[in-house]
Order: structure tokens, then sequence, then C-alpha cells
């Protein structure tokens, strides 16, 4: 579904967050993305969503270039991705059913979405996606009246409500519980096995063997690691979080 063909990202600061990217995700996949800090994983995420404009390089979703694309091309594009914030990035003065429903925002027009006039049916898919991650007695409360777990479940519950065939979560238990991690990640594996692509960055080792089937690892910008949990020897792990490109 998605090839990532000579992908760099060069930050104005001439820091390169992306260096010469290649990688093809297949449909159904669930891919964690590891490595340091710094070594180019949210960067990686937010060019396929366009949150960040690659410098060069294509981003082909089902055979079509999106790496620059505008307008209604990237509004169409974006109601097929769901992205997971680290922070959650919700409305808190608003309830947990609202904030979902924001997911539905792209399918219709802006006065439409302004003044929350949603169809029955949108309101619907977000009642099922927030009791499918066990908020259904939450549904009517504010979020900041939720825990922080419970708030990352909401998030979940607005990416799923856009019915995306691809979700890309960036470090979604860095600001919860580790107690936590399992649930969060047992929620993106539940949704996935529906079909849904999801690409995970994560800083837990040990979490990211125990879910993907893939994993991709950076450096610095470059992608020295793409196989298996299984192949992550010790030699590879090394390779992955080594200090700088001159150690590989």
């Amino acid at each position: 579904m998605i090839q990532v063909q000579h992908l760099t990202k060069i930050y104005p600061n001439g820091t390169r967050g992306l260096d010469d990217v290649n990688v093809d995700i297949q449909d159904g996949e669930f891919v964690c993305v590891i490595g340091l800090s710094g070594a180019g994983k949210s960067t990686f995420l937010r060019c396929i969503n366009r949150l960040n404009d690659a410098t060069s390089g294509q981003i082909l979703i089902d055979g079509e270039d999106i790496a620059f694309a505008q307008g209604a091309k990237l509004r169409s594009l974006r109601r097929r991705i769901g992205f997971i914030f680290q922070q959650f990035n919700l409305t808190t003065r608003l309830t947990a059913l609202e904030n979902v429903l924001a997911g539905r925002l792209g399918y219709h027009n802006r006065f439409a979405g302004a003044l929350g006039l949603y169809p029955e049916s949108d309101i619907q898919l977000a009642k099922d996606a927030l009791t499918r991650v066990g908020l259904a007695d939450r549904m009517t409360v504010r979020v900041d009246q939720l825990s922080g777990g419970q708030q990352q479940r909401v998030a979940i519950a607005r990416a799923v409500a856009q019915q995306p065939t691809l979700i890309l979560a960036d470090e979604p238990m860095a600001s919860l519980d580790p107690k936590l991690s399992n649930v969060i990640m047992g929620l993106l594996k539940s949704f996935n096995q529906d079909g849904i692509s999801v690409l995970v960055n994560i800083h837990v080792l040990e979490l990211a063997t125990a879910y993907a089937d893939r994993i991709l690892g950076f450096n610095q910008g470059r992608l020295v690691f793409d196989g298996p949990p299984s192949a992550l020897t010790p030699d590879v792990i090394d390779r992955i979080y080594a200090g700088s490109v001159a150690d590989l």
C-alpha cells in the first residue's frame, strides 16, 4: 500500500531528519518503528501524513504519489490516514464523543463541521469506536475529566472513526503509565486484525517485538534495519542504537 522511495527531509537548520529512505509497507501489516530519540522515527510518520513536507523523494499510496500533494488531493489522503499523537491532541473542553466525531470532519464541508451537524451514521460510528476502546460509559464526559489512558483511548477512537486504511501512532504510550502500554498496543493490534495497517513509533523494544509483524530501525535519519522481530539479534540492536552513523 505504501511505497517510500528516496525520501529525504532536511530541516531549515540543516538537520537531516531523513536520509534517502526506501521501504515498502504492505496492506494489513503491523509495523513498529524503533531507534534513538532524533533518529527520524517521528519525521518518517509525519512525512507520510504530510504533517511534515519532504525535501525530496516519493511517497506512493496505492500507486499515487502524495509527497507534495495539495488541496483536495491532500484532504482526501488525510481521510484515509488516522494519526495518533503522543500528547493526545484532543479538545479538552469537549466530550469524548465530540472529540471522536472530529474524526469525521474530513467527510463534510467546513460549515457543517463548525456547527457540529453530523449525520446519525457518523454519531453511531463514533459511539461504536468509543465502545470498542472500552469507553461506552464515558461518551458524554468532558475530556479534561478523563485519565491520561482514557484520553489516549479517545484519540484512538477518533482515528478509527475516520474509517482509515492506515493508522500512524507517534509514541502513543510516551505520556502514559507504563502499565497502560499493553492496553494501548492491544487496542491497536485489534484494529490491525480488522484489516487496518498500523505503523507505531515506539521506544520500548520489548513492546515492539511482542506486537509487531515487522520492525523498521532508524539511526540518524537512515533506515538501518527492516525485518521481523526474530531477526533483532544483539548485533542488529547495537546497529540501530549506535551513537552515530560512523558506528554502523
